[in-house]
C-alpha cells in the first residue's frame, strides 16, 4: 500500500528530500502561491507550525504556478518573500504542478486519496490542503477557503 513516505521531492533549495524523513508525524501539505488572496494564510500556517511541531506536527509548502499564474518568481525569489513577509520557517519545495500531465506524483497520490467537491480531484486553487497522519495516509482535504485556524481545530480533535 503507498503512504506519503513513498514520495519525494525538490526542496526549495534544490536538494531532493524524501517524505519518508517526517515517518510518524502528522503532515498538512499546502500548494502555496505569494501574490494570491489567500497569500496571507502563511502566517496561520507558520503559527499553527511552531504551536505544533514539538507535538509532531510538520507543515510542508509546494509552491505553484498554475492559477492565474499567482507565483511567477524562481525559488530563491520564494524563499526571500516568505522568509521577508511572513517569516516562514516550515519546510518549503520547488514549483510543481498539481494539475494536468505533469503533476507532481504526490499530488496525484493525494488527489486520488482525498477528493474534492463532487468527487472531483482536481486541485482548484492555491492553498489547497491536504491532512496526513502519522500512518501516512490523507485523512483529510481542506478548501483554499479553510483557514490554519479551522485546521487547528481538527489537529485538537486529534
Amino acid at each position: 500500500m503507498t503512504t506519503v513516505y513513498d514520495f519525494s521531492a525538490r526542496d526549495i533549495d534544490g536538494n531532493e528530500r524524501s517524505l519518508d524523513a517526517w515517518r510518524g508525524k502528522t503532515m498538512l501539505i499546502v500548494n502555496v502561491a505569494s501574490k494570491c488572496g489567500f497569500t496571507p494564510q502563511y502566517k496561520g500556517l507558520e503559527d499553527l507550525w511552531r504551536s505544533h511541531r514539538d507535538n509532531g506536527l510538520m507543515v510542508l509548502g509546494f509552491p505553484c504556478d498554475q492559477f492565474g499564474h499567482q507565483e511567477p518568481g524562481n525559488e530563491a525569489e520564494i524563499k526571500n518573500f516568505c522568509s521577508t513577509s511572513y517569516d516562514v520557517t516550515f519546510p518549503l519545495f520547488a514549483k510543481i504542478e498539481v494539475n494536468g500531465d505533469n503533476t507532481h506524483p504526490l499530488y496525484r497520490w493525494m488527489k486520488k486519496q482525498a477528493k474534492g467537491l463532487l468527487g472531483s480531484e482536481a486541485i482548484k486553487w492555491n492553498f489547497t490542503k491536504f491532512l496526513i497522519d502519522p500512518e501516512g495516509n490523507v485523512v483529510k482535504r481542506y478548501a483554499p477557503t479553510d483557514t490554519p485556524e479551522k485546521i487547528e481545530k481538527d489537529l485538537q480533535k486529534r
